[in-house]
């Protein structure tokens, strides 16, 4: 068996630090089996920049509801024209919860209850995409 030289060596070590270090440096953190993702997309009634600025404010001041452990809220993204991505909606925010029950005590709280009643007027469609993950959160 041939030994690696020092630069290979050094390398290879340096590569596999970063990989070992990688899931801690990205604040990566395994999700319970039970973990619930709740992704939703919007479409506006009338599309723009200010309305998209108004609902997604909106939609970040939904993390101040404690059952909400993740909160990430966006627009399309500029990727590659395909058959299978649809990005035709304007804003989507997609959540973790710990569990059912909490995605449930979610869509009941108050919080939330205001932002549907102050921020409902700017959309036409709403669709819901919820899931148990296993894995890794970003």
């Amino acid at each position: 068996m041939s030994e690696l030289n020092p630069t290979s060596r050094r390398k290879f070590i340096k590569n596999a630090t970063v990989i070992a270090a990688a899931p801690s440096l990205l604040n990566m953190e395994p999700l319970k089996k039970s973990t619930i993702v709740h992704h939703v997309f919007f479409w506006l009634k009338e599309p723009g920049e200010a309305n998209v600025k108004e609902l997604t404010k909106g939609l970040q001041a939904l993390k101040a509801i404690p059952q909400i452990k993740k909160l990430l809220v966006g627009v399309p993204a500029s990727t590659e024209k395909r058959d299978v991505v649809d990005n035709s909606f304007h804003v989507s925010e997609l959540m973790y919860f710990d569990n059912v029950k909490d995605q449930d005590d979610y869509q009941v709280h108050p919080l939330h209850k205001a932002f549907v009643d102050q921020y409902s007027h700017l959309w036409e469609r709403v669709v819901v995409y919820d899931m148990i993950a296993e894995g890794i959160s970003l």
